[in-house]
């Protein structure tokens, strides 16, 4: 499928566990370099699945097969204000070298189009605080806080 130049969006399976798996532990690595993600191996045992679509961003090159550089895993949530459901991003993470180049954006624009397209009213996401990359571009995309989820460590 047409993506972006020099880009393909291929649509995952289920069979996709252990990548996708793998792309959610960069996600939080990166983040979080010094933590342990072992349990994020629960989180896709728990939520992937048919109903909860994955797309891969490949390089658009014959001689480069099956080797993502970018990931989109949506799922469901529902309002806690409407009790509606809606779309909700569980990851979206692109490779450091193919940032910036406008993949963040696009897939959020896929996600967008997927969810208008089985009725939702709205998308949700959550974003850790230290990640003002990917806050920037969310609220330039036309995202807003909701709610604040506070921790207190102890």
């Amino acid at each position: 499928m047409a993506f972006l130049p020099g880009y393909r969006l291929q649509k995952g399976t289920t069979l996709d566990r252990a990548r996708l798996l793998e792309f959610a532990q960069r996600t939080y690595r990166e983040l979080y370099p010094e933590r342990d993600f072992a349990h994020l191996a629960q989180t896709v045992e728990q939520y992937f699945s048919s109903q909860t679509p994955l797309w891969w961003v490949e390089i658009d090159d014959p001689e480069v097969v099956g080797e993502p550089v970018a990931c989109l895993w949506l799922g469901n949530a529902v309002d806690q204000l409407s009790g509606q459901r809606h779309a909700h991003i569980f990851l979206i993470y692109v490779a450091p070298d193919h940032r910036r180049k406008g993949i963040a954006s696009t897939l959020v624009h896929y996600a967008e189009r997927w969810a208008r397209k089985r009725g939702d009213g709205q998308m949700g996401l959550q974003v850790f605080a230290e990640n003002s990359a990917a806050i920037a571009l969310y609220e330039k995309l036309g995202y807003r806080p909701l709610s604040w989820w506070m921790i207190k460590p102890f």
